[in-house]
């Protein structure tokens, strides 16, 4: 909206239509993510963020291996909720800055579970179960019966834990992958227009 004022001091009012197309512009990206999609996809960040560092801390009474020795549940489960953070709060302050660093921060996590992938893949490869080899004797109605020592079991545990970790790791990609597209796409349909600080409204930006 603009004044102007005439040389016989009439007033008129005009509209901006740069100004009023910014502000639909605006509106419509707060109703697009308003929808609940990146909210959704936020909250199942941080459910399996506080997921995988609650199945891990098992892992502190067993042997340290490359996955408890770097840490791997306990940084990569709290990317998973910051990032979930971040969209939530998105949710509620609806603007382009805000949908960026929410890309980045995503983005971030992505990397973070690619790393922590290939870790899992590496620690479950280097240890794997310990056999139950240990025959009783004698043997009963002949045939040989084995004894599984404290070690089985304890390798069969992490294993097993180990796996489920990776198992959320790669759901935690692909939620991240899509709330990143998600992102992607709103960011190119509402970024025509955008207003710098001295007040002109420029296309191309935002």
């Amino acid at each position: 909206m603009a004044v102007s004022v005439s040389r016989d001091l009439s007033v008129s009012v005009t509209t901006d239509i740069n100004s009023d197309k910014l502000t639909d512009k605006q509106q419509a990206l707060r109703e697009s993510i308003q929808k609940g999609e990146p909210k959704a996809l936020g909250v199942s960040q941080i459910m399996i963020g506080l997921m995988v560092m609650s199945y891990s801390i098992p892992l502190l009474s067993t042997e340290f291996t490359e996955v408890v020795t770097f840490g791997v549940p306990w940084w990569s489960g709290l990317s998973f909720i910051a990032a979930g953070v971040v969209a939530i709060v998105m949710e509620k302050h609806s603007s382009m800055k805000s949908l960026g660093v929410c890309m980045v921060v995503t983005l971030v996590a992505i990397l973070v579970s690619l790393l922590a992938l290939i870790i899992y893949f590496i620690d479950l490869h280097n240890n794997p179960e310990a056999p139950c080899n240990h025959p009783l004797v004698p043997a009963m109605h002949d045939r040989q019966e084995y004894e599984c020592n404290h070690q089985h079991y304890a390798t069969v545990f992490s294993y097993g834990v180990k796996s489920s970790l990776l198992l959320f790791t790669i759901i935690q990609i692909t939620i991240s992958s899509t709330l990143s597209y998600i992102l992607y796409k709103k960011r190119r349909s509402f970024g025509p227009y955008s207003v710098r600080q001295t007040g002109k409204y420029i296309k191309g930006e935002l």
